[in-house]
C-alpha cells in the first residue's frame, strides 16, 4: 500500500474509537432512555454510512498524491515560463496504464 494511502486511513482509524466510544444513559426516565438509545444508533448508522461512501474517495485522493510525487517542483525560467520535471525515477508513460501502447483500428 502507498505509504501517503496508509498515513491517511491509519489517521481516519485513529478517530474512530473516539466516536464510536458509548455515553451513558440517563437513568430514572425509561422513554429518554430508549430515545437515547435510538438516536446513539443512529448517528453510527451515519457514521458507518460514510465511512463506506468515502473510502474510494479516500483512496483516489491517495492515487493523486502519488501522481504529484512524481514530479520535482516548478521553476520559473527568466522569460516567465514556468518549468515542471518529472523526476528521473519515474518512467513515462506509468506502467499498467496502457498509454504509449500500440492501437489496432
Amino acid at each position: 500500500m502507498r505509504p501517503a494511502l496508509t498515513a491517511l486511513l491509519l489517521s481516519a482509524a485513529l478517530t474512530l474509537p473516539a466516536t464510536a466510544q458509548e455515553t451513558p444513559a440517563p437513568e430514572g426516565n425509561p422513554e429518554l432512555s430508549e430515545g437515547f438509545s435510538l438516536l446513539s444508533e443512529g448517528a453510527r448508522m451515519i457514521l458507518r454510512g460514510l465511512q463506506s461512501e468515502m473510502a474510494p474517495m479516500i483512496e483516489a485522493l491517495g492515487d493523486v498524491i502519488e501522481d504529484v510525487n512524481a514530479y520535482e517542483l516548478p521553476e520559473r525560467l527568466p522569460n516567465g515560463d514556468i518549468l515542471i520535471r518529472r523526476k528521473a525515477d519515474r518512467p513515462w508513460p506509468p506502467e499498467g496504464t496502457g498509454e504509449g501502447e500500440a492501437v489496432d483500428l
